[in-house]
């Protein structure tokens, strides 16, 4: 029995439709309790402002987001016993808010992107004493995916090697705590970061305006860690819903757009990886009335796969989160 939702934290690693002679695994980080990645550092930067005296029992915490860390901060919040005020853009999708604000949230609406939310917090911030926990900056961002989402990956591989971890760019803290660690322990590993082709900084150096909600922030984030990059992979958004469509109609994994656009990057990256003479496991027939499903693991129980090339990416969030935006209709 755990004594606190937030002791759940944690997310399985699974094998999903993959090139020949390659495999394809997602973590599932809508299976956190606040159902998304942004649980894990939500945790760790109020934990370690807690540690440091920065936040004490009867602060207020700020924070600017697009959704997720906002929802991850409410839960955490909830859980400790802090009112949380959430600064996001009126663009993002309208269940965020809903969620937010079920975990008991306030809610400020700007016009613009996460720069202008940015500014709206350090008013707060300033005018009223609240504590911003600043998660582009806050290195509890990345090492909380150093300590969780990549010791996890470790232990769930079972011993196979770890070829390339592919993942989408907002704050840079799960590309970088994640990278890092999987670095040390497969350090042939290939990293590849992926943005919005229509906001593509990291490519072009210069940003723009996308549709992603979380994925692209139109800056380079402090917590990103450039020096752990090997290449960046772009993605639409239009290519990204469409991947949506397909993980939720064909393989039952109902995701986001983010998590879209950072399977078609793995996907690319797996296909050019990929060893036709590698003893890669084959993926099972798709279940019938008659015959029960089977599952597909990242390691072959006969201990076959073990020279085919993995390839490890990130599902963020939850598709129920974008239901509004008419994505899956």
């Amino acid at each position: 029995m755990d004594d606190s939702i937030l002791d759940t934290i944690g997310s399985p690693l699974v094998r999903v439709a993959s090139p020949p002679g390659a495999t394809v695994a997602a973590k599932i980080e809508s299976k956190n309790p606040g159902g998304s990645a942004k649980d894990r550092p939500a945790l760790a930067m109020v934990e370690a402002a807690e540690r440091d005296g920065r936040l004490r029992p009867g602060d207020r915490l700020v924070e600017p987001t697009s959704g997720n860390t906002g929802i991850g901060l409410s839960m955490v919040a909830a859980a400790k016993g802090y009112d949380v005020t959430i600064v996001m853009s009126e663009d993002m999708s309208p269940e965020r808010r809903r969620i937010m604000r079920a975990y008991g949230a306030d809610i400020e609406l700007v016009e613009g992107d996460i720069s202008e939310a940015k500014a709206r917090a350090d008013e707060l911030e300033a005018a009223e004493g609240m504590v911003q926990l600043r998660q582009f900056e806050n290195a509890a961002n990345p090492e909380a995916h150093y300590r969780t989402t990549a010791e996890e990956i470790v232990e769930q591989v079972e011993g196979r090697r770890v070829d390339a971890l592919v993942a989408g760019v907002g704050t840079g803290g799960t590309l970088s705590g994640t990278g890092r660690r999987l670095r040390e322990a497969f350090p042939e590993m290939e990293v590849v970061a992926v943005e919005p082709v229509d906001n593509a900084v990291l490519s072009t150096g210069e940003g723009g305006r996308d549709g992603f909600q979380g994925m692209g922030p139109g800056f380079v984030s402090p917590n990103l860690d450039l020096d752990l990059i090997d290449s960046v992979e772009t993605v639409s958004i239009e290519a990204a819903e469409a991947e949506c469509r397909r993980l939720a109609r064909e393989e039952g994994i109902l995701v986001g757009q983010s998590s879209g656009a950072s399977n078609l990057a793995a996907r690319r990256v797996a296909a050019r990886l990929a060893d036709p003479e590698a003893d890669c496991p084959e993926a099972p027939e798709a279940p019938t009335p008659d015959r029960p499903s089977q599952q597909r693991p990242v390691v072959a129980s006969d201990g076959g796969g073990a020279e085919c090339p993995l390839v490890i990416t990130v599902f963020w969030d939850s598709g129920e989160r974008y239901m509004s935006t008419g994505m899956f209709d």
